[in-house]
């Protein structure tokens, strides 16, 4: 039994951060992107986002993942629509299957205005917008019923 799966997972996973680091590094760099507000923060938030829809930890999002993420976000769609979403995102000129990080910051900070790019956005606001629970809610009584 190999008792080191935790270490190689966390070492793949580590790796992976660094690789994404290293392009966020050159958008920071970018003349194109110097005009973004808040550069710094906003890539930060994208590569967490990124790297949690990254389920298969290669480095890139399949379609199954788009379609994980869109259901965790509660907009189901279906085949057609999610291919149609990647190539929009990847390029029509292209013929992969998955979103490269580049890519997904392309959408990301582009002016197109890509589908998964506006639900990301609204993910993005309501999580803002939940109010924090913070004690256990009051006690029902029977006055409260309708």
């Amino acid at each position: 039994m190999d008792r080191q799966a935790g270490k190689a997972y966390g070492i793949l996973k580590s790796k992976q951060e660094d690789n994404l680091n290293s392009i966020n590094e050159t958008y920071l760099t970018d003349s194109k992107y110097a005009d973004v507000e808040d550069l710094t923060s906003k890539l930060e938030s994208f590569k967490h986002k990124y790297m949690e829809f990254d389920l298969n930890d290669q480095g890139e999002i399949d379609i199954m993942a788009l379609k994980r993420m869109l259901e965790k976000l509660g907009v189901a769609r279906t085949h057609l629509e999610l291919k149609k979403m990647m190539s929009d995102v990847v390029g029509n000129t292209e013929s992969r299957d998955t979103i490269c990080y580049t890519d997904f910051l392309n959408m990301m900070l582009g002016k197109r205005n890509a589908i998964l790019r506006l639900i990301l956005m609204y993910e993005g606001k309501a999580k803002e917008q939940e109010p924090k629970a913070t004690a256990p809610p009051p006690p029902k009584t029977f006055a409260d019923l309708p």
